[in-house]
């Protein structure tokens, strides 16, 4: 049997993450300095185990090429990859490299061409943070989902945290999603989530559900990932919401 290593996570990062966060179970926030207790914090945590590569790598190499007849986007993360990325257990690695790649995805100059007024940087900003801390969630090759946080569920987790009403956190929903439905910003997903050794899949359908966002590797049983995912996520989406501080927002 498999013991997983359940040693709190600690990482520090080059920008302060709001405070609130502590407000969920298993996580202390102190300025730049973030720790997770994986017993407190994850719904489910099965592996202590992720595929990331270089973030300057990722910049270097793969940011600015662009796919041909020959080679889809898609082929070309797929070929980085399989030659830079490796498998870790460092969890504040994992936490690190995906302040990077949200920090490149959710960057300011991309408010003008939302089309969505009301979203602002601080907006943004949240986006960032909430997509860093989802980036510990796992789907394994086989469609199992292994690692469960509160982030998987991002609607319910944005509000706990940063007060947000109904409205406003399906508005930022929308943003987030809007990385599969605008083909720039698809292309530039794709490529970012190369670190983080695969890439986004999302389980909602044509409107946010909180069904989720995580990195999986290419490969993986959709399939199968869809029949997990639709086996826990309300009971656990309603654990989420109970910590909120004003239950009416």
């Amino acid at each position: 049997m498999t013991t997983i290593d359940t040693t709190a996570i600690t990482v520090e990062l080059p920008e302060a993450f709001d405070p609130r966060w502590s407000r969920l179970p298993g996580i202390e926030v102190g300025g730049r300095r973030i720790t997770i207790d994986p017993a407190e914090y994850f719904f489910r945590f099965e592996s202590n185990t992720w595929l990331v590569a270089d973030w300057e790598l990722v910049k270097a190499h793969l940011l600015d090429v662009d796919e041909t007849t020959e080679s889809t986007v898609e082929q070309l993360a797929l070929d980085f990859i399989k030659q830079h990325s490796e498998s870790t257990s460092d969890a504040a690695r994992v936490l690190a490299t995906a302040y990077e790649v949200y920090a490149y995805l959710f960057r300011d100059e991309h408010l003008a061409g939302l089309g969505l007024p009301q979203i602002t940087a601080e907006h943004l900003r949240m986006l960032r943070e909430a997509a860093t801390l989802m980036a510990l969630n796992k789907v394994e090759l086989n469609g199992h989902i292994s690692n469960v946080g509160p982030c998987w569920f991002f609607p319910a987790a944005t509000s706990v945290v940063f007060d947000l009403d109904e409205e406003m956190g399906g508005m930022l929903d929308e943003v987030y999603h809007g990385g599969w439905f605008n083909e720039q910003r698809r292309i530039e997903s794709i490529k970012a989530h190369a670190a983080l050794g695969g890439r986004l899949v999302h389980g909602c359908q044509s409107v946010p559900d909180q069904s989720g966002g995580v990195v999986a590797p290419y490969g993986a049983s959709m399939a199968n990932f869809r029949d997990d995912l639709a086996a826990f996520k309300a009971g656990w989406i309603e654990q989420v919401y109970a910590h909120r501080l004003n239950p009416a927002a």
